[in-house]
């Protein structure tokens, strides 16, 4: 599926996300409404709560169609959520990201400013191995914070693409097609981000080696400290991330 851009919203951003790992567990929901933004509600799968872990890959990325020197090819990992927000007839779903971690130091600054989104910066490192006519791929995402590696990894079957069924567990991970981000004084910015859907790899095994309570809160150890109920590898394709706005 397509989404239609909302016309009066310039675009922000433009690039490619590839090899997306997607690592999910079930949480407890009270634990996430302090992060809930205003104007948004928790957005389930079959009567659950899930959180994500995210690696990717950023390609040919363009602020307002410029390319930023050094700036243009970098991983991302990004712990988030999912909500849902009733906007006239339409109900929009969205991301809510807990942390972003990225290793340059524009783009998490601009990100910040722009949209108080949670970015911070880290050494990074990532292996991606999709040998062409080999079965097996590899993706693998780390960062590095007080001088220990922690990362996600997964193996996948190259022959076993699919596009999610609807009403599945992996359409709604990867179809939440906004983001919102809680602002310092209460209120919450909206921005559409567009994509096709996506194919995906079932993982065949997936690791998250993580010290949780050092990288995040504390609040998280219990859900990511257990074996995901689901991991995949999304294809990625070309993105649009729009201009945001306030929402009442």
């Amino acid at each position: 599926m397509v989404m239609t851009a909302e016309k009066e919203a310039p675009s922000f951003l433009t690039a490619r996300w590839r090899y997306l790992l997607m690592m999910n567990y079930d949480i407890d929901p009270e634990i996430l409404q302090p992060y809930v933004p205003a104007g948004t509600e928790l957005d389930q799968w079959n009567g659950r709560t899930i959180v994500s872990m995210v690696g990717f890959f950023f390609q040919d990325t363009r602020l307002k169609g410029i390319i930023i020197p050094f700036h243009r090819h970098f991983d991302e990992i990004n712990l988030r959520f999912y909500v849902r927000r009733e906007h006239g007839d339409e109900v929009r779903r969205g991301v809510v990201f807990v942390k972003e971690i990225v290793p340059k130091i524009a783009i998490s600054t601009i990100a910040r400013v722009v949209y108080n989104e949670k970015y911070v910066r880290r050494t990074m490192r990532s292996k991606i191995l999709v040998p062409p006519g080999k079965p097996q791929g590899l993706v693998h995402y780390e960062w590095r914070y007080w001088w220990k590696w922690n990362g996600l990894f997964a193996k996948f079957d190259q022959d076993k693409a699919y596009l999610p069924a609807p009403g599945s567990e992996e359409e709604f991970i990867t179809e939440h097609y906004w983001g919102y981000a809680a602002q310092r004084d209460g209120g919450t910015v909206e921005y559409q981000v567009e994509h096709p859907q996506w194919r995906v790899w079932q993982a065949l095994e997936a690791r998250f080696d993580c010290n949780v309570a050092l990288n995040y809160d504390p609040v998280f150890v219990d859900a990511l400290s257990r074996p995901p109920a689901s991991a995949f590898v999304a294809e990625g394709s070309a993105v649009t991330v729009r201009s945001g706005r306030r929402i009442k």
